[in-house]
């Protein structure tokens, strides 16, 4: 099948007729130099809002140079790696530029990640220097290897908010979080400015776009956690690609921006995108579902962009019943899989309150760099998750073989643009297993999931042939899981499956078999959620524990997840 977009009938086409070029011509340059284009055109107009502080872009710019400036002052050379280990506050933004106008790799990280996923993820990445949110400053310094990191910069959660806001945050949650200065491999946020002040030296760096700039963490195509590089290119061509599908865009609106910035999905489509199109962001560094209704009521947000449990939040929120939403303008939900009917009732219930805007879902992973695919606004047929952006390629195959399918048959969907991923750090092997040449020798990501397109280039996405758990948006991967409860003395032989969640979408849930015989009772289920709190993200945490004398076998042996999945699904 012709996978290529002018090879295809598409009754949308229109949409790419209105003054969006066929072909988008991608400039060689790095991520911070596409926002200071952004800035000569929109230098009055606000880059974020964080809890009552607003910054203009033209003072964005300036505090992503003061940052430079110390980067070079404490020793940063380019291609250092330096982690940000943080939730959306401005100083990580601000960092995440800075970074990259000194030529260094940012290496992002989940603040909420175990201690031994943050040593895992400072030793693969070499990291030199890291940037820590207050709250995470005690996990790091537990786990640093002070041979190779040379200092800690702690980013305090409430620096950047009106004082009011601040105070009440610093008397609250705040207090109890103790930062030990004392130590000399740790610099408080000022601190670190003061030492850029004085700097005279140059700190502005041009490198080729197609190197590598950015490090985000995933399971890959194979559920084992792999650092994946990522280059100016990459992020720039899917903002680039992002922005022609939701024109029109006015320089001074805003977006919801509380994908977090350690996600493709909200690094790129979150930040990048709306910077670079003079588009203000509003940071929401942790998300309360049950305050959903009030960030919109309070910000009036013009873009939204989340999970589909994020959308199905606001429709029922009481807050929005009766409001005016006519100020949204586009909804994008990416993820996970936003199910026909609840699109349906987004759509409605926009439609009811004076908002033109759908429910657009989108399809990407971090090795596309988080976007491929959107559906247009003008054409959506029933239950699509869109059409390929423009220059990416996408071909359904046959997974054994990687011979394509016909139209219309579910295969494996293979991805081929400027935003596929440079490789997996450190791991040529897997690498080559997932990004595979054809005779033309074009280069395609292998993503793992089952889908097939129509005759009109409309994708559909079908199931994952990789076994994954997606939870408010986060890759949980089972294997993963299983592999932490497997080292623990009283375990057997575990299996982890996803079940429902009211907010979460899914959940993880572990099926154990005990050595030796041992009932498994209460108190062992909290020393098993103990072990996994050393080792997991919280997120990825089990959230229940059933225990069992033998799990269900394959005819080879093999566990048998799919039963117990089915099991689950009859309990229910």
């Amino acid at each position: 099948m012709k996978t290529k977009n002018k090879s295809i009938n598409k009754p949308w086409i229109n949409f790419y007729d209105e003054g969006v070029p066929k072909t988008i011509n991608y400039p060689n340059k790095m991520m911070w130099e596409v926002i200071n284009d952004s800035v000569i055109k929109n230098s009055n107009k606000l880059a974020y809002e964080y809890y009552g502080t607003s910054v203009s872009f033209k003072k964005f710019m300036i505090e992503i140079e003061e940052a430079a400036r110390s980067l070079k002052s404490i020793g940063v050379n380019e291609k250092d790696v330096i982690s940000i280990i943080s939730p959306n506050i401005p100083q990580a933004i601000i960092m995440f530029y800075a970074v990259n106008m000194v030529g260094a790799i940012a290496n992002m990280v989940h603040p909420l990640s175990a201690v031994s996923e943050i040593k895992n993820y400072l030793t693969m990445s070499k990291s030199k220097y890291v940037f820590v949110v207050d709250i995470s400053v005690n996990k790091v310094l537990e786990v640093v290897d002070r041979n190779v990191v040379k200092q800690i910069i702690v980013m305090n959660v409430s620096e950047k908010m009106n004082k009011i806001t601040r105070f009440a945050y610093e008397i609250t949650k705040g207090k109890s979080i103790k930062i030990p200065y004392e130590d000399d491999i740790i610099l408080s946020w000022n601190s670190f400015l003061d030492y850029g002040y004085m700097y005279d030296g140059e700190y502005k760096v041009h490198r080729d776009a197609k190197e590598c700039a950015v490090i985000l963490y995933s399971g890959g195509t194979t559920g084992t956690p792999k650092g994946i590089m990522l280059s100016d290119m990459n992020f720039n061509s899917v903002t680039m690609q992002t922005a022609s599908m939701i024109q029109p865009v006015n320089a001074g609106e805003s977006i919801l921006t509380i994908m977090p910035i350690f996600h493709a999905f909200g690094l790129d489509v979150c930040i990048h995108t709306p910077l670079s199109l003079g588009v203000k962001c509003i940071l929401i560094p942790t998300f309360n579902f049950k305050k959903f209704g009030r960030l919109i009521k309070q910000y009036k947000p013009n873009f939204i962009v989340g999970v589909p449990t994020l959308l199905e939040t606001m429709i029922n929120d009481e807050k929005l019943q009766e409001m005016d939403l006519s100020f949204v303008k586009c909804i994008i939900t990416g993820g996970d899989v936003i199910s026909v009917q609840l699109k349906k009732r987004v759509d409605k219930f926009m439609k009811n309150r004076g908002s033109s805007s759908t429910a657009r879902p989108g399809y990407g992973l971090t090795e596309g760099c988080g976007a491929s695919c959107l559906l247009p606004n003008n054409f959506q047929p029933e239950g699509s998750i869109g059409v390929p952006l423009q220059d990416v390629l996408y071909k359904i195959v046959n997974p054994s073989d990687k011979s394509e399918v016909n139209v219309g048959e579910v295969g494996e969907i293979l991805i081929s643009g400027p935003s596929v991923m440079l490789g997996y750090l450190d791991n040529l092997e897997e690498t080559k297993n997932v990004i595979i040449k054809d005779n033309n020798n074009t280069l395609w990501l292998c993503t793992g999931d089952m889908g097939k397109m129509d005759e009109n280039g409309f994708v559909y996405f079908v199931q994952r042939l990789k076994r994954i758990i997606i939870s408010s948006g986060y890759n949980l991967y089972p294997s993963h899981i299983e592999e932490v409860l497997l080292v623990n003395p009283l375990v057997e032989n575990v299996c982890v499956i996803g079940i429902p969640h009211p907010h979460k979408t899914q959940v993880a849930k572990a099926f154990v078999v005990l050595k030796n015989g041992i009932e498994g009772n209460d108190n062992i289920k909290r020393d098993l959620k103990k072990h996994c709190e050393k080792y997991l993200a919280k997120y990825s945490i089990p959230y229940e524990f059933e225990f069992r004398s033998e799990l269900p076998k394959t005819n080879v042996g093999k566990v048998a997840y799919k039963v117990l999945e089915d099991e689950e699904n009859l309990s229910k």
